[in-house]
C-alpha cells in the first residue's frame, strides 16, 4: 500500500510541477523576512510527532505548526486551517514564496508551509511526524500569505534540512476531514 501511495504522490507531484502552476524557482521569489523565520522554525520541528490539537513544543497538528511558525516569526495568524484559509490574503500558486501557507482539500482541512521547489513542511496526520513532502501529496485548494505587504528578503538561503526530512516520517497524506471523528483541524 505504501509503495502505491508513494507512486501516486510522485506522479501527482510531477504533473503538478510540470503544469507550471508554481511559476519560477524560489530563488526568484524569496520569502519575506518573517516568512523566512517561520520556515526556519518549521524546519527545526521536523521529526516531532503529529498530535491533533497540538501547538508544540513536543508535537503539532498541521495548523498548530503553521500557527506557531508564524507566531515565532512575529506575526499572529488564525489557529485553524479553515480560519487561515478564510482570513489570510490568498496568493496565486504561481506567486508562492517560501513561508506561504498551502491549503488542502475542498474544506481547507489541512495546511503546510511552502518550502520552495515544489515542497512543503507539514505535520501530516496521527502516526506521522513533521516532515518535508511534495506539495502535491494532497489535493491543493490554494495558498495564503500571512504577510502580504512584506517585501521579499535579499540574499535568502533556504534552511538546511535535517537528514531524513523527506523519508521515514510516516505518510505524506494529510487529513481531508472525512476520514474519522476528530480528523479535521478545526477545533
Amino acid at each position: 500500500m505504501r509503495a502505491a501511495e508513494e507512486a501516486g504522490t510522485a506522479r501527482a507531484q510531477e504533473e503538478f510541477v510540470a503544469s507550471g502552476a508554481l511559476g519560477g524557482s524560489p530563488a526568484t521569489r524569496p520569502p519575506s523576512r518573517r516568512g523566512g523565520k517561520a520556515l526556519d522554525f518549521a524546519v527545526r520541528q521536523i521529526g516531532l510527532p503529529y498530535r491533533w490539537g497540538a501547538e508544540g513544543p513536543d508535537a503539532y497538528d498541521c495548523s498548530g505548526l503553521t500557527y506557531e511558525a508564524w507566531r515565532h516569526a512575529g506575526r499572529a495568524i488564525p489557529r485553524t486551517s479553515q480560519e487561515q484559509w478564510a482570513k489570510l490574503r490568498r496568493v496565486p500558486l504561481a506567486k508562492l514564496r517560501p513561508g506561504d501557507v498551502v491549503v488542502y482539500f475542498p474544506n481547507a482541512t489541512h495546511v503546510a508551509l511552502y518550502l520552495g521547489d515544489g515542497m512543503v513542511v507539514q505535520a501530516p496526520r496521527p502516526g506521522a511526524r513533521v516532515k518535508v513532502s511534495p506539495i502535491a501529496a494532497n489535493p491543493v485548494l490554494g495558498a495564503v500569505r500571512p504577510d502580504p505587504g512584506s517585501r521579499p528578503m535579499r540574499g535568502y538561503t533556504p534552511p538546511k534540512l535535517p537528514e531524513g526530512a523527506t523519508s521515514g516520517s510516516g505518510s505524506d497524506l494529510g487529513y481531508s476531514g472525512d476520514q474519522a471523528p476528530g480528523a479535521t483541524d478545526s477545533r
